[in-house]
């Protein structure tokens, strides 16, 4: 959890999200149990093409839900990000797996409405379009995460 700061470049260690991780547990649970069941009641319903469609929706959003969970929450995937460096020019991530990744280009923020999670999107080194999401429990103090946003707002978009 160290949070250093030199020469207008801020580096924060990111924590798991467990109370964001229990929310999101009650949001996607019920949502694709209730899809699962509705892919279920039209397949024996002789409606196969009703419940081709809920099956795909179900799948869809337990992929979604699974990701969001493993990678953003508690950061247990490799390609999950563990630590985030901010300066004027770039973004720097460290990864789970131990590569680490510069956005160096088309850095883009997207904050949300609520101020409870914010997007990143831009080029890396070899000219790949990368995005990340982090959200508000996954840095350790208030003051870290209103930081970062600071040092992020000029690449608004």
């Amino acid at each position: 959890m160290a949070d250093k700061e030199t020469a207008g470049k801020i580096q924060i260690e990111l924590v798991r999200d467990r109370k964001g991780m229990i929310w999101d547990l009650l949001l996607y649970i019920p949502t694709v149990v209730a899809l699962a069941s509705i892919s279920a009641s039209f397949w024996y319903g002789n409606n196969h093409n009703m419940g081709y469609l809920f099956s795909f929706l179900t799948c869809f959003f337990f992929i979604a839900g699974f990701n969001r969970i493993f990678k953003t929450r508690l950061m247990l995937l490799p390609s999950a990000p563990i630590s985030i460096s901010v300066d004027e020019q770039s973004l720097g991530l460290q990864q789970k797996n131990g590569n680490r990744i510069d956005l160096i280009k088309s850095l883009r923020y997207y904050p949300d409405y609520a101020g409870k999670s914010f997007g990143i999107s831009g080029l890396d080194g070899m000219g790949k379009q990368l995005q990340f999401v982090f959200h508000r429990g996954q840095f350790a103090t208030a003051e870290q995460y209103a930081s970062v946003q600071d040092k992020l707002k000029r690449h608004k978009k």
